[in-house]
């Protein structure tokens, strides 16, 4: 009907999609003890503040959506 709007339809689905999952994994990442919590991640607290430096779960979770994004972008 509209050319063009087809990929615009796909964008939107795909940014719901991601959007999903997001609400997914913040409604069982309470029923997920080891997440934020593993070797690597950084915890510092002091008196008055506290740092926190999730790198070790910011690269496993990175790991894992680099592959489920090539195994959906197969083409």
């Amino acid at each position: 009907m509209f050319p063009g709007f087809d990929s615009f339809g796909k964008t939107l689905m795909l940014i719901g999609g991601i959007i999903f999952l997001a609400g997914i994994l913040m409604h069982f990442s309470g029923k997920m003890p080891w997440l934020g919590k593993l070797p690597g991640d950084i915890h510092i607290e002091r008196d008055s503040f506290g740092v926190y430096f999730p790198i070790a779960t910011s690269i496993l979770l990175s790991i894992v959506l680099t592959i489920l994004l090539n195994l959906f972008d197969r083409r």
